[in-house]
Parts: C-alpha cells; sequence; structure tokens
C-alpha cells in the first residue's frame, strides 16, 4: 500500500496534516523565482500552510512551435537549487523525458508526472526509481479510478510516497471541466489528493497559437475541492502574469494569493470542526 501520509522535505503531506500548497511560475524566470519563492515563506510564516515551490525547466506541450520552452533542464536545476538553498523551502518540477529523472531527483524533494503522460509505463518506472514521491496529475482523458494502475507501476518500482492530481478533463474542443467525484475517487486508493486549480480553468489552443484561460475560475473551484476534502492545492502565480512566458490567462496573480488561501483554510477549519 502507498503511504498516506508521505514525507516530503520537512513536510508531512496527507490525512490529517497542514494543507500542502505547491505554488510557483509556471516556467521558471530568474528575474521572478525569488520574488514568488520569498512570498511564500512569509506565507508559510503566517498561514497554516507547508509551501513547496514549483517551476518548469521545459514546457514540452507548448501549442506552438513558436512559443518559449524554458530555460533547459541545467539551468532550471540551478535556478531551483538556489531557491531552495536560499529560502529553505522544498522544491518540484515535473519531467518529460527518462532521462531527466535522475539528475531531478538529485535536486527536487517532489517529482511531478505530467497530465498528458500519466500513463507512460518508462516516464513513471524512471520516477520511481529516483526515491523522491511522486506527484501525478491525471490524464484530461482518464477516469479517476484508471489511476489505480499507474498506483501499482509505480508500487511495482518501490514508489510508496505517491499522490494524485486531479486537473480538469476534456469537454469537448478547446474547454476542460472538473467532475469533484473524481476527488473522492482517487482518495479512495490510499494516496493523498492534490488539486490543479490554475490548470482546471485552461482553454487549451484557445488563443490559437495559445493556451486560453480564465483566472476568474481558480478560486472558485479551489473552494469547491476544498470543501470535498483534499490535502494539497496547486496553483501558478506570477507577480506580472502577463509576463509569465507561459500559462498567463490562467495563473492567479501573486498579490491575490494571500486573501485567497486564508479564505480556502477558512473551509477546511470548518470541515476539521466537524
Amino acid at each position: 500500500m502507498p503511504n498516506n501520509p508521505f514525507q516530503i522535505g520537512n513536510y508531512r503531506c496527507g490525512t490529517d496534516e497542514s494543507l500542502l500548497l505547491i505554488a510557483g511560475p509556471c516556467a521558471l524566470q530568474a528575474e521572478y523565482n525569488n520574488i514568488i519563492a520569498d512570498e511564500l515563506v512569509r506565507l508559510n510564516d503566517r498561514l497554516p500552510i507547508n509551501a513547496v515551490f514549483k517551476g518548469s525547466f521545459d514546457k514540452a506541450n507548448r501549442s506552438s512551435i513558436e512559443t518559449e520552452r524554458g530555460c533547459g533542464l541545467e539551468a532550471g536545476l540551478k535556478m531551483l537549487a538556489d531557491v531552495k538553498s536560499r529560502t529553505g523551502l522544498p522544491i518540484t518540477t515535473d519531467i518529460h523525458e527518462t532521462y531527466q529523472a535522475e539528475p531531478v531527483g538529485e535536486v527536487c524533494d517532489l517529482i511531478q508526472i505530467p497530465a498528458f503522460l500519466s500513463r507512460q509505463t518508462d516516464l513513471l518506472i524512471a520516477a520511481a526509481k529516483t526515491g523522491k514521491p511522486v506527484n501525478v496529475k491525471k490524464g484530461q482523458f482518464m477516469a479517476p479510478q484508471d489511476m489505480r494502475n499507474v498506483i501499482q507501476k509505480l508500487i511495482s518500482f518501490g514508489c510508496r510516497n505517491i499522490m494524485l492530481c486531479e486537473r480538469g478533463t476534456f469537454f469537448g474542443y478547446g474547454r476542460l471541466v472538473n467532475d469533484m467525484q473524481s476527488l473522492v475517487i482517487m482518495r479512495e486508493l490510499g494516496v493523498p489528493i492534490c488539486f490543479d486549480a490554475t490548470h482546471s480553468v485552461q482553454e487549451p489552443g484557445g488563443l490559437g497559437n495559445l493556451t486560453g484561460g480564465n483566472r476568474e475560475m481558480v478560486e472558485p473551484l479551489a473552494r469547491a475541492a476544498t470543501a470535498i476534502g483534499i490535502d494539497a492545492l496547486f496553483l501558478e502565480t506570477h507577480p506580472e502574469p502577463e509576463k509569465s512566458l507561459s500559462d498567463a490567462a490562467n495563473m492567479l496573480p501573486l498579490d491575490q494569493l494571500e486573501r485567497m488561501l486564508a479564505r480556502i483554510l477558512l473551509i477546511r477549519e470548518a470541515l476539521s470542526a466537524n
């Protein structure tokens, strides 16, 4: 059986633990990483959360060949290591190729598997072999109960520190919807559950050569997921979303993060009182 809760850095994530907040820019940007990380440290001190800094070194599934990919593996891992060294925050990033798992595992506290790659056996095996916790985003094309097979693949290669993440399901062309039942179904698989509030409001390819989105729906969906019961919340945030390298339309402005979290935590407090 997988571990619930499990250890990530100095935190524990899972049943009866503080909310794990995974947050950061969509793509790493040297001029913004520290601004975002410093705010996460401040929020860690002010709120009953455990913050993890997230940033991607490669956006491998961009809508167009002409859009920004990111800084690359070597530069990205250096940026992530610098954030961890300077702030003490645990760090996470996503991998797209099997060869990336080992170097990412040497730096990061949590490895993320993108939704489009959630069924890729070799990628899951490579992540499991790092010995680090693994967060798998449920494919937009997958039923929540089918994530049982993902868990089994990871367990088969020694990983029992597993988290599953809901990030929306395809609803026709260029649209995602959230079936909140999936949070309940995946929780029954015995692992901690994360809700990705910003990718859930994406409109894939909605801007032609870019992904669109509706950030106004981020908080309503996050509140709904919290009321159902989650162990972790994933949010991409940026002090100037229009200057982010990707997902600008659905990214939460950094100056709105604390107020949103305060409302989310009130919901968690109400649930714990029952």
